[in-house]
């Protein structure tokens, strides 16, 4: 939990006058994986972590525009100089200032802009951390510079920052869930549209749990851009035969079998994940509103397997903590993999008031393993 309190003082002790304070949450996909670069349907959930911004502008600055940014979570401090060409550091740097030069490419005229975050959202797990870094020094920036803009249009501003200062090129899922996300509720978004609906998840009766696997593996990025590409290639091939779908979303599995043979591996279980994901997700918010947990479970254990065997980002880590959930059927009704892959997490849906029972068992048994 991070102390409010001392992020202000904090901010007037290091830039000597007085902050706004922002947030934005990470996220949880509790299905719809990799489905929101092909524009379908995913349906996370905000969690309870975020990342902290105080923000201000700075009251002594010259003609120079720049922003000057604190991470109190690796001790480091930057300037950025908007007046000046970018130059990528492959730094944390980087996300601030691709926010920022997006913003002023949108038509957001920026002045100098002191900055100080902190974040109680595990790097490295999954859970969307540097989405939620995004939107929460978007809105900062955009908020104390007075020039507040739409919801929707912050988290494209994220996600574009992903594209063209990252080299990531990424889905609106993230950044979406952390602009829009709302307690007691996961999120169906269509990707495509992007409307969205709020479904609402009774705690009284389960539980949510993320188990990091404590392991990240370094080519989850440039192996997440190849399974894109795979997507990309195999709908060229179905447009062939439905020349009127401009996304893989836009089949049916049942349409897709017909010509599956038509395409090579692995691209035919690269397209078969994505169509059969849609499907489960559109069918897991009807469950979930209707409190049917063992259907919604069941559809989160099928989701594991299309992400481990047809999209192939799952990895020993993550199979292991699936399958130890698996044997503890008593208390859970289902678990799979979220996120980029190759490491991370798992998310589980967990009978109310067995969530320490069941990680305590996830602990002693991952751990033996």
């Amino acid at each position: 939990m991070i102390d409010l309190e001392k992020l202000e003082s904090e901010f007037a002790e290091l830039y000597q006058h007085q902050p706004q304070l922002f947030k934005a949450p990470g996220r949880v996909n509790l299905i719809g994986e990799h489905t929101d670069h092909d524009e379908g349907f995913v349906l996370p959930m905000a969690i309870e972590q975020n990342v902290y911004v105080a923000a201000g502008l700075n009251p002594n600055s010259s003609v120079t525009r720049i922003i000057r940014v604190k991470s109190l979570n690796l001790n480091d401090f930057a300037e950025i100089n908007l007046d000046q060409p970018f130059s990528k550091k492959n730094s944390w740097t980087d996300y601030i200032e691709g926010v920022a030069r997006i913003l002023e490419q949108k038509g957001v005229n920026l002045n100098s802009t002191d900055l100080l975050i902190n974040s109680d959202i595990p790097q490295g797990a999954g859970v969307s951390s540097s989405a939620a870094l995004e939107v929460a020094v978007g809105r900062a920036l955009t908020e104390v510079n007075r020039q507040p803009i739409e919801t929707t249009q912050l988290a494209l501003i994220g996600q574009k920052t992903e594209h063209e200062f990252i080299g990531v090129n990424c889905g609106i899922m993230d950044q979406l869930t952390s602009a829009i996300g709302l307690e007691h509720h996961a999120i169906l978004i269509d990707c495509h549209t992007l409307e969205y609906q709020p479904i609402p998840i009774d705690f009284n009766e389960v539980e949510i749990v993320i188990t990091d696997s404590g392991v990240k593996h370094e080519l989850a990025s440039s192996e997440y851009n190849n399974r894109r590409q795979d997507c990309k290639d195999g709908l060229k091939i179905l447009q062939q035969f439905f020349p009127n779908i401009e996304w893989l979303h836009e089949l049916t599995y049942a349409e897709f079998k017909l010509y599956e043979n038509h395409l090579p591996e692995p691209i035919v279980r690269r397209c078969r994940h994505v169509i059969t994901e849609n499907e489960r997700t559109k069918q897991a918010a009807g469950f979930l509103s209707q409190k049917d947990y063992q259907a919604f479970g069941d559809l989160m254990w099928q989701s594991h397997e299309s992400l481990k065997n047809d999209y192939e980002v799952s990895c020993y880590e993550l199979d292991l903590l699936v399958a130890l959930a698996r044997q503890r059927t008593d208390i859970v009704y289902g678990s799979r993999m979220f996120g980029g892959g190759f490491g991370g997490s798992t998310v589980t849906l967990v009978k109310k008031n067995h969530a320490a029972e069941f990680r305590e068992f996830i602990n002693e048994n991952f751990k033996r393993k």
